[in-house]
């Protein structure tokens, strides 16, 4: 008979789990800074490798999981609570809060949240509302070291919020679909500002100081045309005054426009709002390098150049 051969023993199977598992902390706390909270949290039942990693994640994903029909803030409330209670106090890059309903029993638990992450020093904080109707953020300073970019969709703003004298590194802040409840924003160390399809419901003018803007973007203002301060540094600005817009001509709709000089109508009349001859759009955009301005109700823009 021949030799009888000894069996060779098998390698175990290599998962890809073994293979995340081997990778060192920071690596991991990172990819699961890409996932909702929710699913971020349960990794902990994968193995003791994996048991308090969601406690340090890099990035908080407040938003629906992929089976959720509709994500109301309620649904995490009592889970939120928990998670401020057990995580780190470890450094954040980003918060991303995105949901489509909310009550205002609700609003509280929103600024709390978004109050955590200005103290957990994140870099990056997204606050997206989804349905009609503005949330409304405390009309609290922010006050922040880290602060860099700052995205916000159909919340309502006040004047402390704007003033961003306190956040020294932001320097890219977007609105969209926010109601502006202020007469200013200002900020020495923006550089990108978007302002898109917002409003104000004031009889002033919001009025933008931002001397170190790069680029700007207004579009579809509802309420009276924001005045620009000076931008001596802009290199590009793109203004759509859309349908939306206040300062159309009171005789718009006869289709017999005022103009500049004539005192019949308000809107046409050389005066802003302190009586002052400062531009309204002029002053802040006749820098720019690349200049893009749009009107879609057939607004002579040489009133809002040169005074209203």
């Amino acid at each position: 008979m021949p030799p009888s051969r000894k069996k060779r023993k098998s390698a175990p199977p290599v998962t890809a789990t073994d293979h995340i598992s081997a990778l060192p902390d920071h690596m991991l706390h990172h990819l699961l800074s890409f996932l909702p909270v929710q699913a971020a949290v349960c990794t902990c039942v994968l193995g003791r490798r994996w048991r308090h990693l969601w406690r340090s994640t890099t990035g908080l994903r407040i938003v629906r999981l992929d089976d959720d029909d509709v994500f109301e803030v309620k649904d995490l409330r009592k889970f939120m609570d928990h998670l401020i209670a057990l995580r780190e106090r470890t450094q954040l890059d980003t918060v991303e809060i995105k949901f489509d309903q909310f009550d205002s029993d609700d609003v509280p638990y929103v600024n709390l949240w978004t109050r955590f992450a200005v103290m957990w020093k994140v870099q990056a904080l997204t606050l997206h509302i989804l349905e009609d109707g503005y949330l409304h953020l405390d009309n609290l300073h922010l006050v922040s070291q880290h602060l860099v970019t700052l995205d916000l969709h159909s919340v309502a703003l006040q004047k402390a919020f704007l003033d961003f004298a306190s956040c020294p590194a932001l320097k890219e802040p977007k609105m969209n679909d926010c109601e502006i409840n202020a007469d200013r924003i200002s900020s020495r160390s923006l550089k990108h500002l978007s302002i898109t399809f917002c409003r104000s419901d004031s009889d002033c003018r919001v009025r933008i100081s931002a001397p170190g803007l790069v680029s700007l973007k207004l579009e579809g203002f509802h309420g009276m045309t924001p005045l620009l301060e000076d931008m001596a540094l802009l290199e590009a600005a793109c203004v759509n005054l859309g349908n939306r817009c206040k300062d159309v001509c009171l005789n718009y709709d006869s289709g017999v426009f005022c103009g500049a000089n004539d005192n019949t109508c308000k809107n046409c009349v050389p005066i802003s709002d302190d009586g002052s001859s400062n531009c309204v759009l002029l002053g802040g955009i006749s820098s720019a390098k690349h200049l893009k301005l749009m009107s879609e109700i057939g607004k002579d823009v040489t009133c809002l150049l040169t005074l209203l």
